[in-house]
């Protein structure tokens, strides 16, 4: 499981470096690598979300609505962001940049869905083997029993039938 602080912390710390970084760079292209960060933390955190949402402890929750508030902060970041990139004639970049986060993202999702499709199968065949090995230790059981009637049978025989 993503630690969902770690992820809140991510993007925080990711946030205040491209602020710190846009004020001394005359460039927007120079923010790629801090951008690449913000993005990959901002991925975390939506991860740590999800998996904070399934649990049923309150305190996973509380931790799910901080760090959807700091989703949230992050869009409206990525507007000023944008905004930045429009003003530079560098529009194109911020929605190949845009496009790219969101290929990303699904991506991870298709990634998500097959590993959890993976462990559904996996538990569906762990339940049949376990349903053949009971099966198969019934059948013996019973087989056994009729084993060893028969054999009662045949001693009982043996001694009474023949007279």
């Amino acid at each position: 499981m993503i630690d969902p602080i770690t992820a809140l912390a991510g993007i925080q710390s990711a946030v205040a470096l491209i602020k710190k970084v846009s004020k001394t760079v005359d460039d927007v292209s120079s923010l790629g690598p801090v951008l690449g960060k913000y993005f990959d933390a901002k991925s975390t955190a939506v991860k740590a979300v999800k998996e904070a949402k399934k649990s049923s402890k309150k305190s996973n929750m509380a931790t799910a609505i901080e760090i959807e508030m700091a989703l949230e902060q992050a869009r409206e970041f990525e507007k000023q962001l944008q905004l930045l990139f429009m003003q530079t004639g560098k529009i194109d970049v911020w929605n190949k940049i845009k496009r790219r986060s969101a290929e990303m993202d699904a991506d991870d999702a298709r990634a998500l869905s097959a590993s959890s499709k993976d462990a559904r199968q996996r538990r569906q065949r762990q339940k049949e083997i376990a349903e053949i090995v009971l099966g198969s230790s019934l059948i013996i059981t019973i087989l056994s029993g009729i084993g060893y009637g028969i054999y009662l049978l045949m001693l009982y025989c043996d001694g009474q039938c023949g007279r």
